[in-house]
């Protein structure tokens, strides 16, 4: 089951996407978000091309577990997400994955200047795999 990755911004989605078996998650892309329309678009045509069966997106809750205004926004983007795609979205608590990413980026020597189109791509990787560890933690039934 392949699943696509996402961490949302007002001006960079990055996707990734998981292996056919749903256990590795790697980068796929950063799309340019001009409005909500155009990126939902983009993402459900990434998704139909890649053969996704399921949707990750972080969700931005605080480090005190508490949703603010940026976690709301994400929701209504997801649930957008959800109707025009038909895929079920799942939503990740997801917290500093973006200064996460950075580190990666530069423990992997990747040239500063490479790291805007990198970064949220790599954010999203980081999402989807929790996501995919979580899954495997779970008891089966």
């Amino acid at each position: 089951m392949r699943i696509l990755g996402i961490d949302f911004g007002e001006q960079r989605i990055g996707l990734a996407i998981s292996d056919d078996d749903g256990r590795l998650a790697v980068p796929l892309t950063t799309l340019k978000r001009v409005d909500d329309r155009s990126a939902i678009r983009q993402i459900v045509d990434v998704a139909r091309r890649q053969g996704v069966e399921g949707l990750v997106i972080g969700d931005p809750v605080g480090v005190d577990g508490q949703r603010g205004p940026a976690a709301e926004r994400v929701d209504r983007f997801a649930s957008r997400l959800e109707s025009a795609s038909g895929l079920p979205c799942e939503r990740v608590p997801e917290t500093l994955t973006s200064r996460e990413a950075e580190h990666r980026l530069a423990a992997a020597g990747v040239a500063r200047r490479r790291w805007p189109e990198r970064i949220d791509q790599i954010a999203a990787q980081i999402v989807l795999q929790e996501a995919l560890d979580g899954r495997r933690e779970k008891p089966h039934r």
